[in-house]
């Protein structure tokens, strides 16, 4: 379904292909759906693949509440080599032979990096130092020293080791909350174990409830864009409520109802008719608009 079927917009996912930037994707979708009204939920680095998540015409405005939901990632981490990015798009700055690193050494690594922790996120990255990104800061060559904050990894698993002469490729599972850098896992990991490690390959294979299973390439896109609904694409995000005629009609004009439940975070209200008409969050006992569409 396209915008002009809709007439309010909806949610794209797709699957990024390597070696393009997510405003590359941006920039296709554009095209595609003939709006330039048109962003994304959580950007991915060139060399990562996977679900990336993009909001057409109204449904833009849904995309800050995505960012903060939970994300899954498949990775490769490499232990033995350390980069200035932490990952393989950066130069090396350090080895160590791993050859002689336990798999009980790297379960015990892994274990300790799950859980809340406190993590500095990667260096280059988009987090702000002094109102410019910092990845912009190390490429003028300044150093950056970020602060660490606690993020989630709610699992983070081993599925398979490769040991390779001097190195040890360890492929990982990772579900993680938002602001999580999988890199700095990589990083840590290695650091922790004395080796050193980066990050070779990361695929998200998930950002809240959307996932791989429908997600589309950029070729499939070409040939028939398909774009989920903002009514379909709230109740799959979102805890939902349904009211009637008269909730309808308050809430669409920003007023307040009772809040009901205890579901934390936002939740989709939908009218009679079953469209998709705000985002509510619990205030003081009331249910009060974060963002009305209609």
């Amino acid at each position: 379904m396209t915008e002009g079927s809709s007439g309010r917009g909806g949610l794209v996912v797709v699957d990024k292909p390597r070696g393009c930037t997510s405003h590359d994707v941006v920039a296709r979708v554009r095209r595609l759906a003939g709006t330039r009204r048109v962003g994304h939920a959580g950007t991915l680095d060139p060399m990562a693949t996977g679900v990336l998540v993009l909001g057409v015409d109204r449904a833009t405005r849904l995309l800050g509440h995505l960012t903060a939901t939970e994300k899954a990632y498949d990775a490769t981490i490499r232990l033995g080599v350390s980069t200035v990015t932490d990952d393989a798009e950066g130069d090396v700055i350090a080895t160590m032979p791993a050859a002689g690193v336990a798999d009980d050494a790297i379960a015990n690594g892994v274990a300790a990096l799950t859980g809340t922790i406190e993590q500095v996120p990667a260096s280059v990255s988009a987090v702000k130092v002094d109102g410019k990104r910092a990845y912009a800061r190390v490429r003028t060559g300044e150093e950056v020293r970020l602060a660490a904050r606690a993020v989630t990894v709610s699992a983070f698993d081993v599925r398979a080791l490769r040991r390779t002469g001097d190195v040890v490729d360890v492929d990982v599972s990772v579900v993680c909350s938002s602001g999580t850098y999988v890199r700095a896992l990589a990083r840590d990991l290695g650091a922790g174990l004395g080796v050193g490690g980066h990050l070779t390959a990361l695929r998200r294979t998930r950002v809240g409830g959307y996932d791989l299973t429908i997600a589309h390439t950029l070729e499939e896109l070409e040939t028939s864009f398909t774009m989920l609904p903002i009514d379909d694409a709230a109740r799959s995000a979102f805890a939902a409520r349904d009211v009637d005629a008269e909730g309808a009609r308050v809430v669409s004009h920003g007023g307040l109802l009772p809040w009901e439940g205890t579901t934390e975070g936002p939740v989709a209200v939908f009218g009679p008719d079953g469209s998709f008409l705000a985002l509510v969050e619990e205030r003081a006992g009331m249910a009060k608009p974060l963002a009305v569409f209609v």
